[in-house]
């Protein structure tokens, strides 16, 4: 047999169940590692492999990285060296650190909670429209009460020790400030008796602020008055900051007296309507 033909021969010979070291002998002597490089990618018999007693060890490891254990991790609970976890493992992913998992699941709690409370705020204001279709239209009189009680429950009232009867309606929500203005626009008051102006923290944007309450009402920036700046305290802690915030409108209605005393016996009437026995009339007082 030619040199040339030996490595296909010991192939032959392992695919047949011999050791390398039988082969070597087979062969004329040739030395293990030469055989060894002759027979590499053959499986070796079965008699010859020897029980490992890492295997079990070695199956755990792999099975804690895949859970996402550090190798310190994994060596303290198999009682093993880092550098044995390092070689059984080193091809599986590197596990995430525990600030990288935190910061997962607060990702996904905030996803989750995000796409819950868009749910419940479509379901809310879908409800809300409900019960406005339900409404419909208001009529006139039916105006006239809704702006005489926004009224009363936001604007200034005469006292005992101001008996001042002046119409002066203040409000946050742009949506009360058009209510009232309907309100007024409807008993025919003109916008040459109104004055508008706007109460403000000092530390808002004040002229953007104008502007908007300006577009609410129709008018320009420089028809208002001029502002009323509230002090600013640093230490109290307000949620009404940011770019929503546009502070408060004043509508102030020249020559009112008639007027405010129209809204009051308004006020009555539907306090009279609802009225229980423990309420005395005001009509009466």
């Amino acid at each position: 047999m030619s040199i040339a033909d030996l490595p296909e021969r010991a192939r032959e010979l392992r695919r047949q169940g011999l050791s390398v070291r039988q082969i070597a002998e087979q062969l004329g002597g040739r030395s293990t590692s030469t055989i060894q490089d002759w027979v590499a990618g053959v499986p070796p018999p079965e008699w010859t492999r020897r029980p490992n007693a890492k295997d079990a060890e070695r199956e755990q490891a792999r099975r804690l990285r895949l859970d996402g254990l550090t190798y310190g991790e994994i060596a303290a609970a198999l009682k093993v060296s880092k550098s044995s976890v390092s070689l059984w493992t080193r091809d599986l992913p590197h596990p995430t650190s525990p600030g990288q998992k935190l910061d997962a699941r607060m990702a996904g709690a905030k996803q989750y909670f995000d796409l819950r409370r868009h749910r419940v705020h479509a379901e809310r204001q879908a409800e809300k429209q409900a019960w406005a279709d339900a409404i419909g239209e208001l009529s006139e009189r039916e105006l006239l009460i809704a702006g005489a009680v926004a009224y009363w429950a936001e604007g200034s009232k005469a006292k005992p020790w101001r008996p001042s009867e002046q119409v002066v309606f203040i409000n946050s929500d742009p949506g009360m400030i058009t209510l009232f203005l309907a309100y007024l626009d409807l008993l025919g008051f003109e916008k040459d008796r109104l004055r508008f102006r706007v109460q403000i923290h000092e530390s808002a944007d004040v002229p953007a602020a104008m502007a908007y309450w300006a577009g609410c009402v129709g008018v320009t920036a420089e028809d208002l008055q001029r502002p009323t700046l509230k002090r600013h305290v640093p230490k109290t802690r307000r949620k009404n900051i940011g770019a929503g915030y546009h502070g408060c409108l004043t509508v102030n209605v020249l020559r009112s007296a008639e007027l405010y005393r129209r809204i009051e016996g308004t006020w009555w009437a539907v306090r009279r309507a609802a009225r229980s026995p423990s309420v005395p009339d005001p009509t009466s007082l």
